[in-house]
C-alpha cells in the first residue's frame, strides 16, 4: 500500500462524512501531524478534488469528485442494464425500485427509479445504507462469502441504527442462509424507521453477485399483495441454481405466474441475471420517520428471534 494515497483517500472520507473541517479537525480525526495533512491537501486543491472556503478557511470536497462519480455512473455497464427494466418495475408496482452495489461495509445506489405517481421525491443515487441493515445488501451478502465474514466479524460493521436492526452474528449468518435457500432478501426498519423492502441479487455471468435490485415500500402499506411481489423481475426457481437469463428472457425453469417484461426491460438483461424471488420481504431505508411498522405486518420465525 503507497502511504500517501492511502492518507489522500482517507482525508476524502473523513470529508464525506463531515463535509466541512479545519486543517487541525482532520489531522486530529486521522491522528496525524497537521503538516502532512497540510501536505497532502495542497495537492488535492490543485487537482479540485478538495476546495478550501475563502471566509471560514474549511475544507470540503471539491466538483471534481461530482465529475468522477458520474463519469463512474455512466460507465457502470449494471446501471445502463438495470435501468429500463427498473422503469418497467416501478411502472407496474407503483413502488420506487433501487439497485445499489457494495461500497466496503455499506451498499450505495446506483440507480434509483422514483415512485410513478407524481409525487416530489428526493433523488436516491449515491446516498449509502449499512449493507447488513438492508435487504440490497443482505441480497449481495449471501452470495458473496468472504464479502459476509469480513463484515460479520467486524462488530462496527454490524452497528444498530434502529431498534430493529439484527447485530446479532449467529442470527445474521442464519438470515443469510434463508437469503441463499431463497433467492430474497429483507429488513423491517432495520435500517431506518418507516420504509420497508425486498431484494433480489444480480449475479454476472459466472454467478457472481454484483449488485442488488429491491422495492421499497412504506411500513403503512406493509406486507405487499402477492400480486406485486410477482412483479419481481421473472427468475428461476432452485435458489442458488437460478438460471440465467437468456436475451432478456428467463430460461424454461421460470416460475409460470411472473409476467413477461416490456421489449426494452427484456434487452437490459442479456448479461445479467436475478436470482430467484418467490415470496416477499421487508424494509430497506430511506430517512423517513412513522409510526413503528406492524400493522399487520407478519415476521418470520427468524426475525422474531433475532433481535438484539
Amino acid at each position: 500500500m503507497i502511504q500517501s494515497v492511502d492518507r489522500a483517500l482517507r482525508i476524502l472520507a473523513v470529508l464525506q462524512g463531515d463535509h466541512r473541517l479545519t486543517l487541525g479537525e482532520i489531522a486530529q480525526r486521522l491522528e496525524l501531524p497537521p503538516s502532512t495533512v497540510h501536505g497532502i491537501l495542497r495537492t488535492l486543491l490543485a487537482h479540485r478534488v478538495v476546495v478550501q472556503e475563502h471566509d471560514s478557511g474549511r475544507y470540503r470536497l471539491g466538483p471534481a469528485v461530482l465529475t468522477m462519480g458520474n463519469v463512474y455512473l455512466d460507465t457502470l455497464e449494471l446501471r445502463s442494464r438495470v435501468t429500463p427494466w427498473a422503469e418497467d418495475l416501478a411502472r407496474r408496482t407503483g413502488l420506487a425500485v433501487r439497485t445499489a452495489v457494495m461500497l466496503v461495509d455499506d451498499v450505495v445506489v446506483v440507480h434509483h427509479e422514483p415512485r410513478p405517481d407524481g409525487s416530489r421525491q428526493m433523488p436516491e443515487v449515491g446516498i449509502v445504507i449499512p449493507a447488513h441493515a438492508s435487504a440490497l445488501g443482505k441480497a449481495i451478502l449471501a452470495f458473496d462469502d468472504e464479502l459476509a465474514d469480513e463484515l460479520l466479524d467486524s462488530p462496527a460493521a454490524r452497528r444498530s441504527m434502529t431498534g430493529e436492526t439484527i447485530t446479532d452474528q449467529k442470527a445474521q449468518r442464519a438470515q443469510l442462509d434463508e437469503v441463499r435457500a431463497s433467492g430474497i432478501a429483507y429488513e423491517v426498519e432495520e435500517a431506518v424507521l418507516g420504509e420497508c423492502g425486498v431484494a433480489a441479487t444480480l449475479s454476472d455471468r459466472l454467478g457472481g453477485p454484483v449488485g442488488a435490485l429491491g422495492l421499497v415500500v412504506a411500513s403503512g402499506e406493509w406486507p405487499l399483495a402477492q400480486s406485486t411481489i410477482d412483479s419481481l423481475p421473472p427468475v428461476a426457481t432452485g435458489g442458488r441454481g437460478a438460471e440465467r437469463l437468456r436475451d432478456g428472457h428467463p430460461s424454461q425453469a421460470t416460475t409460470p405466474r411472473l409476467t413477461e417484461p416490456t421489449p426494452a426491460a427484456s434487452r437490459a438483461f442479456t448479461t445479467f441475471r436475478v436470482r430467484p424471488v418467490h415470496a416477499l420481504s421487508g424494509c430497506s431505508g430511506s430517512r423517513l420517520r412513522s409510526p413503528e411498522v406492524g400493522r399487520g405486518a407478519r415476521r418470520t420465525p427468524s426475525q422474531s428471534r433475532a433481535r438484539s
